[in-house]
């Protein structure tokens, strides 16, 4: 399948956000997927990840999600220095604003042609725990986060993170997928958002790996394929069977 590639500026309440938008070239209808980064944004492993995506028949939306924060076009780098600047951002960003772009970035969606009204959530790191966050939104069918950050803790940007609070909020179906082995979301932490998706009866299937965590980043040595590979698959299947 054929991919094209473009750059939609999106106007939210803190400013202009730039967004990429992956999809196939050839005409047709089909679901749209708000895909959110880590700290380091629209990556050569996020825009792979977009392009997969894409290739399945989705219109895939990825958000530069500090565009507050960082001039257009940013990409921070996978080392110490990128690292540190991003989770800077990351709690120095209010949680409004993470959910205005959300929901700019689901509006968007529904004003596209080749989109036909069935909308998801997809995201790794801060953006597993932005996808979460997305789906508190009802028009999200479906939302898979992959090792999501900070969602055990509370911690995410400023102005009060509610996400467990508000979790009987999400209508739609969510993927959880963790790795055993990742230091941002331990034990403790895995067991107490799976406490919480059960007393609030919410629909969802939980994947628990011996992984590390950016076992999904295709750069560097946590990535594992085969279960990256695996990962898309669960993902995909989810979006198409809603």
């Amino acid at each position: 399948m054929i991919l094209e590639e473009s750059v939609v500026e999106l106007q939210t309440p803190s400013g202009v956000m730039n967004t990429h938008v992956s999809k196939p070239v050839a005409a047709g209808c089909r679901p749209g997927i708000v895909l959110f980064s880590e700290i380091y944004q629209r990556t050569g492993p996020i825009r792979r990840m977009a392009a997969m995506l894409a290739g399945q028949g989705f219109v895939v939306l990825v958000p530069e999600i500090f565009h507050e924060l960082e001039p257009a076009g940013s990409v921070l780098a996978y080392d110490a220095a990128g690292t540190e600047r991003g989770n800077r951002h990351k709690v120095g960003k209010t949680v409004a604003a993470y959910d205005a772009d959300a929901r700019a970035c689901l509006d968007y969606l529904q004003t596209r042609d080749d989109v036909d009204g069935r909308l998801f959530s997809a995201g790794v790191c801060i953006g597993g725990h932005l996808a979460y966050r997305c789906a508190l939104d009802p028009r999200v069918q479906a939302a898979a986060c992959f090792y999501a950050t900070d969602l055990h803790k509370g911690s995410l940007g400023l102005g009060g993170d509610d996400s467990l609070a508000r979790m009987p909020d999400i209508c739609g179906e969510l993927l959880m997928v963790w790795g055993r082995q990742d230091p941002h979301v331990p034990d403790e932490g895995r067991a107490l958002i799976q406490a919480r998706l059960r007393e609030t009866n919410r629909r969802y299937t939980w994947h628990e790996f011996n992984a590390a965590h950016a076992f999904l980043r295709d750069e560097g040595p946590r990535y594992d394929p085969a279960l990256a590979l695996l990962s898309y698959r669960m993902m995909i299947e989810l979006f198409l069977q809603v």
